[in-house]
């Protein structure tokens, strides 16, 4: 049986993380994989990878203010959600049950029906208030997994490095990968 994977992604910096991810992720025949696109993530991959990264996605995207998609429905929910990059607004909305779009209702569903929730928070520093909604995520059941790439495998370029943090969300995922270990 398939694994059903959503893919979100926001407007936070750090596009690499998401077009490394999704090229990752077309290597597995067993995996279906829907993407959602806020309309500022859209305008923050635009800037950081230019236009081609939108227009080649091979996967069946949705409009952030599609609520007609099944996985935003606990009758046909994701076995798997990765929000990446995500931002802090949208951790805040997530923490706080706040359904007012795709990615937040999609992420709301795979909580409430106990699946796996995994975001890729990248800002810095944290305040007090996104710790706070880390701990609410993290005490929901979803998984806290901070854009900080590892050193150990001593990468050579920022794909490298982006990519320590690719191979540890395909781990948090269950899904086998080729990555550095010790």
């Amino acid at each position: 049986m398939k694994k059903n994977i959503v893919v979100a992604i926001t407007g936070a910096s750090g596009s690499v993380y998401a077009k490394l991810l999704l090229d990752k992720l077309k290597d597995y025949q067993d995996i279906n994989i829907s993407v959602i696109i806020s309309d500022e993530g859209k305008k923050v991959c635009e800037y950081e990878l230019g236009k081609d990264f939108l227009s080649n996605i091979s996967f069946k995207t949705y409009d952030n203010k599609d609520f007609f998609a099944a996985f935003a429905s606990g009758s046909s929910v994701a076995d798997i959600m990765i929000v990446i990059p995500c931002t802090m607004g949208t951790l805040g909305r997530i923490a706080n049950g706040i359904s007012d779009n795709l990615i937040c209702r999609s992420a709301d569903v795979v909580l409430k029906e106990r699946k796996k929730l995994i975001l890729v928070v990248r800002e810095c520093p944290y305040n007090l208030i996104h710790i706070k909604n880390m701990e609410q995520v993290s005490l929901a059941g979803g998984i806290i997994c901070p854009a900080s790439p590892s050193f150990y495998s001593k990468p050579e370029t920022i794909q490298d490095a982006a990519n320590t943090i690719i191979s540890r969300v395909l781990d948090l995922c269950g899904i086998k990968n080729e990555n550095f270990r010790w």
